[in-house]
C-alpha cells in the first residue's frame, strides 16, 4: 500500500480571524495584497485610503490572525499558502475561503 502524504496546514484561530475581519478597511488591504506581490504600509495606506499609522494598526490585526505575513524591510504580504492563485481576488483560510472581488 503506498504511503499517503499528508499536507499539513494550521488553521487559523477562529476567534482571531472573525475579528480580523470585522473591519472593512481589513477587506481591503487584504484585496490589494491578493496580487502576492509584498507592500509598504505606506503603500498599503494609500491604496485603502488611511494614514500609514492607521494601516500598520489593521495590518498588525491580519498578521495576528495569520492573514497576513511581514517579511524583509517591514513589506507585508498575504502567505502564499492562503493564496490559491496569486492575483486572484480569493483567500483560502482552510476554514473559509474569502472572495475579494466585490470589496471596494
Amino acid at each position: 500500500m503506498p504511503a499517503e502524504t499528508s499536507k499539513t496546514t494550521t488553521l487559523p484561530d477562529l476567534n482571531k480571524l472573525a475579528a480580523a475581519l470585522s473591519h472593512p478597511i481589513r477587506w481591503r488591504i487584504l484585496k490589494q495584497l491578493a496580487n502576492g506581490q509584498p507592500h509598504m504600509v505606506l503603500e498599503v495606506a494609500r491604496a485603502v485610503g488611511c494614514s500609514a499609522d492607521m494601516a500598520s494598526k489593521h495590518l498588525a490585526k491580519l498578521h495576528a490572525a495569520g492573514l497576513v505575513v511581514q517579511g524583509h524591510a517591514h513589506l507585508y504580504q498575504i502567505p502564499a499558502q492562503l493564496l490559491p492563485t496569486p492575483g486572484a481576488a480569493t483567500v483560502d483560510c482552510g476554514l473559509c475561503q474569502l472572495r475579494l472581488d466585490s470589496v471596494e
